[in-house]
């Protein structure tokens, strides 16, 4: 395991649609845990492998107080409703945003053992983190849902750590 440098806005890896996992193997399971181990060093919430340069559908999620839910090549399947958030990205750094998003969210994809699994979540941050982790994969940020770049907030140094989803 190691932490994996972020690659930040202007890198085109995050604007390309990553490719699918053929196979679950031990490469696959080895950058999961990179993935994982940059997301905590990061604090971030949720982390995409084109965040770390690796164009490849793979997502790791880790709510506070959760064990990480980790998915390859996941699709949502079913989302309902609209609300707006407050929402950051570890690729866009020092900046947030209000976003609209899903209230209800369904995904399908597969974990570290090749299991299909589902996911759902309803009005939570997962809900959240699961479309933003999700959009990143298919080459989109959360920058590309608002109708102007003047509508991102400067992230105050004092409450850097307190948006509600650095993604």
């Amino acid at each position: 395991m190691a932490v994996l440098p972020i690659t930040v806005l202007g890198d085109a890896v995050l604007r390309q649609r990553a490719k699918r996992v053929s196979q679950v193997d031990g490469s696959i399971q080895r950058l999961v845990e990179s993935m994982i181990e940059t997301m905590r060093d990061a604090g971030g919430v949720g982390l995409a492998a084109p965040q770390v340069g690796v164009p490849l559908r793979v997502v790791a999620i880790a709510m506070p107080g959760e064990e990480v839910i980790t998915l390859i090549n996941p699709e949502i399947v079913k989302r309902s409703g609209e609300r707006t958030v407050t929402e950051g990205c570890l690729s866009v750094p020092g900046y947030w945003a209000e976003v609209t998003r899903s209230v209800s969210v369904t995904v399908k994809g597969r974990d570290l053992q090749g299991h299909q699994v589902r996911v759902k979540a309803k009005d939570d941050l997962l809900a959240q983190a699961l479309e933003h982790e999700i959009d990143h994969i298919n080459g989109v940020l959360y920058i590309d849902h608002l109708e102007s770049l003047d509508e991102l907030r400067k992230v105050a140094p004092e409450t850097e750590g307190e948006v509600s989803a650095e993604l």
